[in-house]
């Protein structure tokens, strides 16, 4: 009896805690759309507040990680549904250009940053890998919320952040063997090759095959045969690319891309889906909001440091991705910048990996745990004034006509 009293405590426990999470981010998001704000802003601050470093209602733990993960993944996959494979492909060249100056960049300033504060070899390897990192599913939510995901530069964000997580995975990967004391090329080359073959093949192979079962799949008793099929192919493509050495997320953002052309009149699968997604976002953000350490700022020498990574963060990424962006308009290149910019949980779990190995110091971790938070609040109100420009007063996308403008004032002239 006191055993199973106890096992009620613990539930009603984590219970009250995920509904302090979903509450407090609720409430901070309506905040900040009052405030004209992006909602992910408020989510992830409400994490800050009732997190470890000021209330201390709620303590990040394992189910709470776990939850975290579901709600980028689904989010991710979300994303996918509304991104069709050729979309991707048609700017396939111009994401790696964007992909490659966004890793090159900010690794380069981590490195020196962290030698500049006396950092050695492997911690300054691992403060550039911390750098490297971008989370693509804060832009995403961004741009989602926004109902611009269908714009040429969200795709090239998209695009650039798949070819971004299989660069920073093996950068991760030849910094962590560094710290270890020897490099093995060839599991570097297999890795990376197995990353690429499976993006591709999935990405080229999927939606085609989709397409050809959909019949079939309609013909299942099932109630949702789609919305069915789709949660099993993004939490098996999520695994697949665990194993593979990528993020889930990859995994599930090509499953979303696979189903894009075979649900494109399927308004039922993107409208459950997203009921999902709502609910277990939230928990994502409120999570990045509790890893931040507010008592990081009573040493006044981490603050600074703190301070330089993060804005060498956002601007080594904002240049390099924009850069990559050479070309297109001004603004265009900005946006996509800016959207890169974010490194939120992967930032931290970089940090985490250097901290575990015992290679990077506490005042290192602390300063890389308040970059990936601060960037990931940073950017949305960016992407959002960058993004709304692009905008006339009936929400519509105005740069084709922008283009179509200047294109007859080249003919003229």
């Amino acid at each position: 009896m006191p055993i199973v009293l106890a096992a009620s405590v613990e539930n009603a426990t984590i219970l009250l805690h995920l509904f302090i999470m979903l509450a407090a981010a609720k409430l901070m998001a309506e905040v900040f759309e009052r405030l004209r704000q992006p909602a992910v802003v408020g989510e992830i601050l409400a994490g800050v507040i009732i997190g470890p470093s000021l209330l201390g209602w709620v303590q990040p733990s394992e189910i709470i990680t776990v939850l975290a993960e579901f709600g980028v993944i689904f989010l991710l996959f979300n994303v996918g549904l509304e991104t069709k494979p050729q979309s991707i492909f048609n700017v396939g060249v111009r994401a790696t250009l964007v992909g490659v100056l966004g890793v090159i960049l900010p690794f380069v300033a981590g490195y020196f940053i962290a030698v500049a504060w006396d950092g050695n070899f492997a911690e300054a390897m691992f403060i550039g890998a911390a750098l490297v990192a971008t989370s693509v599913g804060i832009t995403a939510r961004v741009l989602g919320g926004m109902g611009l995901l269908d714009m040429q530069t969200s795709r090239i964000i998209l695009g650039a952040a798949v070819i971004d997580d299989i660069l920073g995975l093996l950068i991760l990967s030849l910094v962590s063997a560094v710290s270890n004391g020897g490099v093995n090329v060839i599991s570097l080359v297999q890795t990376a090759a197995a990353a690429i073959a499976f993006t591709v093949f999935v990405a080229l192979v999927g939606s085609r095959l989709i397409n050809r079962l959909a019949p079939r799949i309609e013909q299942l008793r099932l109630g949702r045969p789609f919305f069915t099929l789709g949660i099993v192919l993004c939490l098996g493509l999520s695994v697949a690319s665990m194993y593979i050495g990528v993020a889930a997320i990859i995994g599930a953002f090509l499953a979303g891309m696979a189903m894009a052309e075979a649900t494109e009149e399927n308004e039922t699968m993107h409208h459950l889906t997203s009921g999902v997604t709502e609910f277990l976002v939230p928990f994502f953000l409120v999570n990045i909001g509790m890893q931040l350490d507010l008592s990081i700022f009573k040493d006044s020498s981490v603050v600074v440091l703190a301070i330089v990574i993060t804005i060498a963060a956002v601007i080594t990424k904002f240049v390099g991705c924009g850069l990559g962006a050479w070309g297109m308009r001004w603004r265009e290149m900005g946006q996509i910048g800016i959207g890169m910019v974010p490194r939120g949980e992967v930032g931290i779990v970089v940090a985490q990996i250097g901290l575990s190995l015992g290679v990077i110091e506490p005042r290192f971790f602390g300063a890389v745990l308040f970059m990936a938070v601060a960037t990931t609040i940073i950017a949305p109100p960016l992407i959002k004034v960058l993004f709304n420009e692009d905008q006339d007063g009936d929400g519509k996308i105005d740069g084709a006509v922008e283009m179509d403008i200047d294109e007859e004032f080249s003919r003229i002239g």
